[in-house]
């Protein structure tokens, strides 16, 4: 397995947040969360842009039906009503 190359950046942070960050991760996990999280926003961004250009060539979504799955997936036994 080859190892993913690292490169150090400088970010400016607010003290509040780097004491936060060290409490939940310690001083040398730092990197991995920070990682982690802008991986996590970075993933998110680009669905965005997927269902931006799903929307832009099939229309916005139904919200009705978008809730019916989500009571699916809820395993909730009722859908809402006029949900597809």
């Amino acid at each position: 397995m080859n190892p993913v190359p690292v490169r150090s950046v400088s970010v400016s942070l607010r003290e509040g947040t780097i004491q936060v960050l060290r409490e939940r991760t310690g001083k040398r996990g730092m990197s991995v969360y920070v990682e982690a999280l802008i991986q996590r926003q970075l993933e998110r961004e680009h669905l965005r842009e997927l269902i931006e250009d799903a929307e832009a060539e099939h229309g916005p979504v139904d919200q009705a039906a978008v809730e019916a799955k989500r009571a699916i997936l809820r395993g909730d036994d009722t859908p809402a009503s006029g949900a597809a």
